[in-house]
């Protein structure tokens, strides 16, 4: 694939088509909170109660105003003013605790939501096919565990909590402001019910492009993680503007998703501030009119003054809830759609084991395509005996480590069956197959840690002796003591200042350490030099005595000494038989062999 050539769903122009399932989304996310529930209804039953109390306070306040007012006119009620003074103290310092804990209750929920998540994708992406990340980049994967969970995480507490203390208000101001004055409640109401109309309308035309922000955003980092890690070979075969062009239509994409989304969110708190302050003036207008008619008195004009701030505060709540209540359905679909993509065979049922290998493999007709419509491997039947060293050669594109990663279980072959010690690789689970296996690749996986920690990965009890032992043997010993902190010297997850044959040296002494019953070399000595690797070819030899080995090689003068070299071109073995023999058929192998040497 060359440098701005997108794949898969969800990428470039390619994106699945999404209808606004802002409803659905949520439905699932609560679905998936529910082993939350007892917590979240609590934290919803103590947000009410705290908002309740908060409305206590304006009918409250109008006493204190008449109380003043009939003081000025005579003798003031200092007493009663001081003690309706200390129950509004406590009615908004109860409200503060309870808004305290709910928050602290709701952060939690959140951030436990958002780490279930993470443990989720987590296990989900053991529990995918290599089919899937063969279609998807891992730019993509990375960006929905990332940034996706994470405004899960951010925004669904902001959200829910909001909405929930934001509805509580605007229900409980209207009660209480028909309870204090119906005509006043009615021209609050009227004059606010155009700012839902134009949330809704808002809500409805935004949705859309909060989800493709986000898939922008996933596209984003799949480009980014391909031209970083691609870095070297697009800048050695001119791809640069190749790849600028790419950034920029995909930052292109980004930029108007993502101003569209912030835009038509960013309208609705503007206007929903400028309802509220024309709700207040008519307020203002109406009830002042009623009190010159002598029809209410001046604290209920007060009161109602602080009830339209709290009738109108919430508009502008749901209003801001709304937004990251979207972006939140957005993240929360993409997470969901990873979460839903097709798994690998349960096989907790599966228990047949092979305790005892022996390394007899067999392949019975097998047949295997990576897409229906196009099959390459087309009836592959070969029988290994234990303890054999065999060589699968042929040109590129023949199936040499396709058939490897049937061997393997990486796929599922589409006919025949493959056997090891007469037994169905289809009826033992997968990471039993594993176990029976270690590889090497032609591609080195080094990760962040210790020279020592990469070569034992998986066992941590090897003694230093041993680890002399292994690395003498591929001729690492000498480079490593060399090194200031020995085995304890720090790499990057690239190998640091290694070169590339040295990583797959330290790999080759990772396989080396594991001593597994059967062994598949993949290319494994393509990186390194001549001399180093008949060190290396001598190694193996002695840890592949009484092992069955499989060896994939494009240079054919290192599997001379394989008991069996089958020989592939277009998915089927055209040849099979030692070197010697083969060279002496003068057939597609003498071809191959003999083209290496030519000149």
């Amino acid at each position: 694939m060359t440098p701005g050539q997108r794949r898969g769903p969800g990428r470039g122009p390619a994106r699945r088509e999404k209808a606004d399932d802002f409803g659905l989304a949520w439905k699932r996310l609560f679905q998936y909170m529910d082993r939350y529930r007892a917590p979240f209804i609590a934290a919803l039953v103590i947000a009410c109660v705290g908002t309740v109390l908060t409305l206590a306070g304006p009918n409250l306040i109008s006493e204190i105003t008449d109380l003043i007012e009939e003081g000025l006119a005579g003798v003031m009620d200092l007493e009663g003013i001081v003690s309706i003074c200390l129950l509004l103290v406590c009615l908004y310092s109860v409200s503060a605790v309870l808004t305290f804990v709910q928050q602290y209750i709701m952060t939690t929920i959140s951030q436990r939501t958002a780490s279930n998540f993470r443990r989720d994708i987590s296990r989900k992406i053991n529990r995918l096919p290599l089919r899937y990340f063969d279609t998807n980049t891992t730019g993509d994967v990375m960006s929905r565990v990332t940034n996706d969970v994470d405004t899960l995480g951010q925004s669904m507490n902001q959200s829910i909590s909001t909405m929930a203390t934001a509805i509580t208000l605007l229900g409980g101001s209207v009660i209480m402001m028909l309870y204090t004055n119906v005509t006043m409640a009615v021209t609050a109401i009227l004059s606010s019910l155009v700012g839902f109309v134009f949330m809704a309308v808002v809500m409805g035309r935004s949705q859309k492009y909060f989800e493709r922000q986000q898939d922008d955003l996933g596209d984003m980092n799949g480009h980014v993680e391909e031209m970083y890690s691609g870095h070297l070979v697009m800048k050695a075969y001119g791809g640069e503007k190749a790849a600028k062009a790419e950034f920029d239509r995909i930052n292109e994409s980004l930029y108007k998703s993502g101003f569209m989304s912030q835009f038509l969110g960013g309208l609705m708190m503007p206007f929903m501030n400028f309802i509220g302050n024309f709700g207040y003036v008519m307020v203002c207008i109406v009830g002042a009119m009623l009190c010159i008619d002598g029809r209410i008195s001046f604290g209920v004009i007060v009161a109602f003054m602080i009830y339209v701030r709290l009738f109108t505060q919430p508009l502008t709540q749901i209003s801001q809830a709304m937004v990251s209540m979207q972006a939140v359905a957005a993240a929360a679909e993409r997470v969901f759609e990873f979460l839903d993509e097709p798994e690998m065979e349960d096989e907790s049922d599966k228990n047949v084991r092979l305790d005892r290998v022996e390394g007899h493999v067999e392949f019975r007709d097998v047949h295997f395509g990576y897409s229906v419509d196009k099959e390459i491997i087309h009836g592959f039947s070969a029988d290994i005996l234990p303890g054999q060293k065999v060589a699968i050669v042929g040109p590129t594109g023949a199936g040499k480590t396709t058939i490897v990663n049937l061997l393997m279980r990486f796929y599922e072959v589409t006919s025949g069956d493959i056997l090891i010690d007469g037994v169905s690789t289809r009826n033992m689970r997968r990471e039993d197959v594993h176990d029976l296996f270690c590889m090497v690749l032609q591609d080195t996986w080094l990760f962040e840690g210790t020279i020592r920690e990469n070569i034992v990965y998986s066992n941590p009890d090897v003694s230093d002796e041993r680890l002399d032992e292994v690395c003498k043997a591929v001729g690492l010993y000498h480079y490593i003591h060399t090194l200031p902190d020995g085995y304890d010297t720090m790499l990057s997850d690239t190998g640091g200042a290694l070169s590339a044959g040295q990583r797959q040296l330290l790999c080759i002494a990772r396989v080396m350490l594991c001593l597994p019953p059967m062994l598949i070399l993949d290319e494994a000595t393509s990186s390194i030099d001549t001399r180093t690797e008949a060190q290396i070819r001598h190694a193996f030899d002695t840890m592949m005595q009484g092992r069955t080995s499989f060896i994939v090689a494009h240079r054919l003068s290192t599997i001379r000494e394989a008991d069996v070299i089958l020989v592939m071109q277009n998915g089927h073995i055209v040849e099979q038989g030692r070197h010697e023999a083969l060279l002496a058929k003068g057939g597609f192998y003498a071809k191959l062999y003999h083209s290496q040497f030519e000149g």
